[in-house]
């Protein structure tokens, strides 16, 4: 391969953060977070966890990963992942070792199950997030899971593999749904639990493709949009939000995949 060309497809695979879409067009987009402070959030991801910073349409501080995009709102959340309907995220990381040392560093709280090679720290705005070992990765860490807790898990499975396409199956004992660049994991609570909205986790996004004609079958599938479909042209975005049956809220954005 010619020099230049070398360089042109290191640089869209340094910008190709997101995974290709499945058959319903849709991926794993972001995770956007509420936070007290934002330069405390930015410091986890990038020093921790290995993320490269961006900021979208100029606007907003947020983060990459390998799989997903990480975005920042500087607002106090009403509480952290714990009790609401997404409990943590998950994350695959190169070395376990490696990794508690920083969280030990920074001074953050965790539990290491030394057995399945896994951590759970409590990030900042108490954002509880799991870390797996994978020594395959050529990463520091990449986008692995969601983690959702419902009172009816298998009913929750089946709407995200109805809307979103999601191929259902198993993640060890756990009942799951896969999508590119995300695992949904679902467990069942034994009462309902608090939305995400206003949480430090916020809401889960995902990337559609064709995203106008996406909004409209579902509303014919009877989806009620908190926020229709719409284009910000200052983010170079088209977005749309709406609330799952149990509380987690979405938003489905087109143009994220550029970032």
């Amino acid at each position: 391969m010619k020099k230049g060309l070398l360089l042109f497809a290191m640089a869209l695979a340094a910008r190709a953060q997101l995974m290709s879409p499945n058959e319903a067009g849709v991926a794993m987009g972001h995770l956007h977070l509420n936070t007290s402070d934002v330069a405390a959030q930015q410091k986890f991801w990038v020093e921790i966890l290995g993320a490269t910073p961006v900021k979208l349409g100029g606007q907003i501080d947020g983060v990459k990963l390998p799989g997903v995009v990480v975005l920042f709102k500087a607002a106090p959340s009403t509480d952290g992942t714990i009790g609401s309907t997404v409990n943590h995220i998950g994350l695959k990381v190169k070395d376990a070792d490696a990794m508690m040392a920083q969280i030990k560093s920074a001074g953050l709280s965790f539990d290491f199950n030394p057995k399945a090679r896994q951590v759970m720290v409590m990030g900042p705005d108490k954002l509880q997030v799991e870390l797996t070992e994978d020594k395959s990765l050529t990463a520091v860490a990449v986008n692995h899971h969601i983690h959702f807790y419902t009172v009816p898990a298998l009913e929750t499975q089946a709407w995200y593999v109805k809307t979103f396409g999601a191929k259902p199956g198993k993640r060890a004992k756990f009942d799951a749904a896969d999508l590119p660049g995300v695992n949904l994991t679902f467990s069942k609570a034994d009462s309902p639990l608090a939305g995400t909205k206003g949480r430090a986790l916020d809401h889960i996004g995902f990337e559609v493709k064709n995203l106008e004609a996406f909004c409209k079958n579902l509303e014919t599938q009877g989806v009620k949009f908190d926020v229709p479909y719409r284009q910000i042209p200052a983010l170079h975005l088209a977005i749309a939000f709406f609330t799952d049956p149990w509380g987690t809220y979405i938003e489905l954005t087109e143009g994220l995949d550029k970032l």
